[in-house]
């Protein structure tokens, strides 16, 4: 039987690779749902070649052309936030990808985990805004959540095999981004087209702006507190460069394993929808005779306001994280509508972390009037119309 995917964002960097994995092997896994939010005429072409079983457009705007678009083919079209939500309680679903970007994921995630579907999770900012939430609810639903991250998925396979082997700290890479070496002042002028130029890694314009920015690393310090169960002071950032060693586990007796491979989305995205298993794959191997020249070194979040911020979040907790990322999502949209500067990003989210409302022990409730508070400040900070 091939495993059903319900792949949430099928239209964004992840959702396509995933797509890619699917082609490379038609004979385990097939597209069950398909979804997007906007991007229409992507999704009508997926759906056209792949014959899910629905799709959905979030912007209830498209959902005509959809309609029309689709019809005459065996194809369920739904629209609207609502049916994201549902679609994924499907009982013929195998597997939920959630691969979109940003808080809007946190919803449809919770609904799957309490349909008990796994979750290859793409979307970091679930576990950012809401990590203890989801993690006792799937703890509670005893639903799988499997990393995709690349950084994730490292120290995932690192920890196959190891039982309850005390974890001293595990240690994610980063690239560093395209802005690495520049001085501040520097850095005080880079401009979005150089920031969406990643050095290493083909990703969609927002988590291209999150790395540059160091705020993905922040956010993926955040998922490894609650996808490895580790405490802030376990989690160490390393810079590597050419991000082929993907991430680390360093354990109690002083031991380190590493997870390497190409820079090559599709090889984490496959390994969670075949886990616990190893299916054979075309993708570009490592050639050691061409990585001879690894190094590492520790980032600077002196330049990197955002990878501070991040830790003080995590450590404040409650609804700090969620204070960050809602904030974060403001900044990003307007740098690339050029309306603030690249620092000016972590100034806004530091002062929206100072003025928003602090919640100790938030419930789901309190995340949603969170987040749309702090978006309300971060707007008025960079004097935007909400």
């Amino acid at each position: 039987m091939k495993k059903q995917i319900a792949i949430l964002g099928s239209t964004g960097s992840i959702g396509t690779q995933a797509l890619q994995v699917i082609d490379e092997h038609p004979d385990l896994y097939e597209a069950y749902v398909l979804t997007a939010h906007n991007h229409v005429e992507q999704l009508i072409a997926q759906a056209r070649r792949y014959l899910p079983e629905a799709v959905v457009i979030a912007n209830e705007a498209h959902y005509k052309k959809l309609t029309e678009a689709l019809s005459g083919l065996p194809i369920k079209v739904y629209a609207g936030a609502d049916a994201l939500c549902q679609i994924v309680e499907d009982s013929n679903i195998d597997m939920v990808l959630t691969a979109m970007v940003g808080y809007a994921g946190l919803k449809p995630t919770m609904n799957a985990l309490r349909a008990r579907k796994p979750i290859a999770l793409a979307n970091k900012e679930t576990l950012v805004v809401a990590g203890e939430l989801i993690s006792e609810l799937a703890r509670l639903c005893g639903t799988p959540v499997l990393p995709v991250d690349s950084e994730h998925s490292a120290i995932f396979q690192c920890l196959a095999g190891e039982g309850s082997n005390p974890i001293e700290k595990v240690i994610l890479t980063a690239s560093g981004g395209p802005f690495r070496t520049y001085t501040a002042e520097q850095l005080a002028t880079v401009t979005k087209a150089q920031a969406l130029h990643h050095p290493n890694w083909e990703m969609g314009a927002k988590i291209t702006i999150d790395s540059a920015s160091m705020m993905n690393k922040g956010f993926e310090v955040m998922e490894a507190r609650w996808l490895f169960g580790v405490r802030p002071e376990q989690i160490e950032v390393v810079v590597h460069p050419q991000s082929i060693i993907h991430s680390m586990v360093q354990f109690e007796d002083g031991a380190v394993k590493a997870q390497l491979g190409m820079p090559d989305m599709r090889l984490p995205i496959q390994y969670a929808f075949s886990y616990p298993d190893r299916v054979k794959s075309g993708f570009p191997r490592v050639d050691f005779s061409r990585c001879t020249h690894l190094t590492f070194e520790q980032p600077d979040i002196s330049r990197f306001r955002n990878l501070a911020l991040a830790y003080e979040a995590l450590h404040r907790g409650g609804n700090m994280p969620c204070i960050l990322n809602a904030a974060n999502e403001v900044v990003v949209a307007a740098f690339l509508r050029d309306e603030i500067s690249f620092l000016d990003m972590s100034r806004v989210i530091e002062e929206t972390m100072r003025t928003a409302s602090f919640i100790g022990k938030p419930q789901y409730e309190d995340y949603v009037a969170t987040d749309d508070e702090a978006r309300r400040i971060a707007c008025e900070l960079i004097k935007m119309p909400l």
